[in-house]
């Protein structure tokens, strides 16, 4: 495990120790070998200068292995041409990683969103090459890695090798996000933007289902939240609500305009009041500014902010989810259609877990009633065959669509079964109840 700390006896003034380990990309990339494992930092923190030029050292490698959760650029390396040279290590698959699973260019590893870096700290995925996005060298010399704490950070300070992409959008984001000048082997510059993920635009069943998971939020609740369409509607239907707190592993532009707004102050929350805790930032340039050197704002490693006993420690913590398919017995598919894998856990079932533990908690399991344009009901009599379990029926609290929400916990079999048809579709209810009964005997 690398160390945190700066070596000022050697070099007592750290810019001289950034001149001495500042070089070009194409120079940074030949630090790694064929078979390495590298790992990159995450969405939108990807070091994509450094990518690049790994890439065009393509001829002359084989079999090096990227690892990383969600990719949100090119992910060229996943590409057929690159099949000797690359190959992909999914812990959470995107859109553009998903088909070369199936194309059999990638490799996907279940693993909880807060026990990931464990994988390098315990040496079972050992960390040969990490590279990394950090901010230009504070008057400490110290980095941070800004919008991707998460796993990132572990995996640089467990590497034999550190590359890090110097760039000066990304903003310092406090908390534990720092690596110092000595933790890192070579520094390359870029000073393109970071990448950008605007805001989703939430349909009517999405606001409908956010209005309605409103309902179970009060005023002083601490809140983790995702990204897309449902997210958005539900933070968008809190404008009424007061003092809300948040824990969560992502932050989004919704996130800043709740604390512009004042909806969100964090002054209620029991465990670190006052202060947003999350491990990682997707949003757009406005966001990022933001969130430097914000001293509402501390971003951590996912193994702390994820952690369900971490979690547990916020009275009246809410964490909302989303889900592919809900079955009658209450069972959640959330990263696999049938046995295809779609994306991957991340940090549903952290949440979930630590929620249930909190003082005052409530998980929720939010989801349009169909799919397909309503030719496909998502309330299922029984997961599809080869369907992961993402979160089993002890952990599931309450389930949202457009048609209501009920609360699993505390009911039999036949009693959330029923419920859970109350809130499908109305098209698919006569069916539901008939597989039903045919499936379990009520």
């Amino acid at each position: 495990m690398r160390s945190l700390n700066l070596g000022l006896e050697r070099y007592p003034d750290w810019r001289q120790l950034y001149r001495d380990r500042l070089v070009r990309a194409d120079e940074a990339v030949r630090l790694v070998k064929s078979s390495d494992r590298v790992v990159l930092g995450h969405a939108c923190a990807e070091p994509r200068l450094l990518v690049d030029a790994l890439l065009g050292r393509a001829p002359e490698l084989r079999g090096v292995e990227i690892l990383h959760l969600l990719s949100l650029n090119s992910a060229r390396y996943c590409r057929d041409e690159y099949r000797q040279s690359f190959r992909h290590h999914s812990l959470f698959l995107g859109k553009n990683t998903r088909q070369a699973l199936g194309d059999g260019l990638a490799d996907f590893t279940p693993c909880y969103f807060h026990q990931v870096p464990r994988l390098f700290m315990e040496g079972t995925l050992p960390v040969d090459v990490a590279m990394v996005t950090v901010s230009p060298p504070d008057e400490r010399g110290m980095m941070s890695l800004g919008v991707s704490v998460d796993y990132t950070k572990a995996a640089a300070l467990c590497a034999k090798t550190v590359i890090a992409e110097v760039n000066p959008h990304m903003p310092d984001t406090g908390g534990s996000s720092y690596l110092s000048l000595d933790s890192v082997d070579l520094l390359v510059e870029n000073d393109a933007p970071l990448v950008e993920c605007p805001l989703s635009h939430p349909g009517e069943n999405d606001l409908a289902i956010g209005r309605n998971v409103s309902s179970l939020i009060v005023d002083g609740d601490c809140l983790q939240i995702g990204i897309g369409n449902l997210s958005e509607a539900v933070l968008g239907s809190l404008a009424h609500k007061r003092d809300l707190g948040i824990h969560s592993e992502l932050l989004t532009d919704s996130v800043m305009r709740l604390v512009e707004s004042g909806v969100v102050t964090c002054r209620r929350k029991n465990f670190n009041p006052g202060k947003i805790i999350a491990s990682f930032a997707m949003g757009t340039a406005r966001f990022y500014a933001w969130l430097h050197e914000n001293p509402m704002v501390e971003m951590h490693p996912v193994e702390f902010v994820n952690d369900p006993f971490i979690i547990a420690r916020n009275d009246n913590m809410v964490t909302i989810n989303s889900a592919i398919a809900v079955d009658l017995l209450g069972q959640v598919a959330a990263d696999t259609i049938g046995p295809r894998q779609y994306s991957g856990v991340g940090g549903q079932v952290d949440f979930v877990r630590g929620a249930a533990h909190s003082r005052g908690g409530k998980n929720i399991i939010a989801l349009p009633s169909t799919a397909a344009g309503g030719r496909i009901s998502r309330i299922v009599s029984a997961l599809e065959r080869g369907s992961a379990v993402t979160t089993n029926r002890h952990d599931v609290d309450y389930v949202a669509t457009e048609h209501g929400v009920v609360r699993l916990r505390g009911l039999s079999l036949r009693q959330r079964s029923r419920a859970l048809i109350g809130i499908a579709d109305h098209r698919f209810r006569d069916r539901l109840e008939r597989e039903c009964r045919e499936l379990y005997g009520w």
